[in-house]
């Protein structure tokens, strides 16, 4: 939950919320539904976002195995997911305890790196296809900060 969300619920409870508190409240309220409609696209429109993107993944990589380019997949399909309920619970610290820290290992451990920034490119040039500026700009965030975890630091640990 909201931890603005949480503190307004908590005070509540000695007395009735003032305007300006209830306003906050209103605000909360509102920011949370333009998430949860965002969650909502990307959760129906997983399909359209990812097939594309495979599609192209294949063309880019034709000499790599399938199962390197399905894994690849599987772990921006995850990072997706986790982005996607991070981003409804206003919450970057969900993503990294949830799945960067132990799927960081994986793409260091098999190599990938290369395939996966080339796939992170992708997922990005279709979500800009589907999305407005402002859903984008909800779930952006928790994407950036998972290529840079995944990405980025496995780039460093490689030199």
């Amino acid at each position: 939950m909201h931890s603005e969300i949480k503190t307004l619920l908590y005070e509540a409870e000695e007395h009735y919320l003032k305007p300006a508190e209830i306003e906050t409240f209103k605000h909360c309220a509102s920011f949370l539904a333009q998430r949860l409609e965002t969650y909502e696209l990307l959760r129906n429109q997983e399909i359209a976002i990812f097939q594309p993107v495979a599609d192209q993944l294949l063309e880019r990589f034709p000499q790599e195995k399938q199962e390197t380019l399905e894994r690849a997949l599987k772990h921006w399909l995850s990072v997706l997911r986790y982005c996607a309920m991070a981003m409804l619970l206003n919450n970057q610290e969900f993503l990294q305890r949830r799945i960067l820290e132990w799927l960081t290992d994986m793409v260091q451990a098999h190599q990938t790196q290369e395939i996966e920034s080339a796939l992170y490119q992708l997922l990005q040039k279709q979500l800009k296809e589907l999305f407005t500026e402002q859903q984008l700009a909800l779930v952006q965030p928790f994407l950036e900060r998972a290529e840079m975890t995944l990405l980025r630091s496995s780039a460093l640990a490689q030199l």
